[in-house]
């Protein structure tokens, strides 16, 4: 007999990025600047802007470690630079850079997201010759 596996809401969201995952006081943090996003509505309104405004862009995950209330998602941030991003009108140049975010996780769903994400490598590719 072949058991059919349910996904946890955490790896739904890393599919899908459905903000119903996320906790209605969510809280996600840049690590490189502190910023915060907070509230569920803001931190969608975010990732939109990210993954279909500044960029057209994905997060190809290359590995996840998820416990009962805690999950890390590795990835590449990989796209193009199609919009405005911290100050830079679009360069329509690739980029590919390292992503890490930590998560703590309460009721199943995302309470707090801390980035990593190299910054100074996502600067010198949308600013390079």
């Amino acid at each position: 007999m072949v058991t059919k596996q349910v996904k946890k809401p955490i790896e739904l969201y890393f599919e899908t990025h459905d903000t119903k995952y996320l906790a209605e006081d969510v809280v996600f943090i840049d690590m490189n600047s502190k910023g915060l996003t907070v509230g569920r509505e803001a931190v969608g309104n975010m990732l939109h802007y990210v993954y279909n405004l500044a960029f057209d862009a994905h997060a190809e995950i290359t590995n996840t470690i998820i416990c009962d209330n805690n999950a890390v998602l590795e990835a590449n941030f990989i796209g193009k630079h199609i919009g405005e991003y911290a100050g830079i009108p679009a360069s329509n140049k690739s980029v590919n850079v390292p992503l890490c975010v930590t998560y703590d996780l309460e009721n199943s769903l995302i309470k707090v997201a801390r980035i990593y994400m190299l910054e100074s490598v996502l600067m010198e590719q949308i600013n390079s010759k």
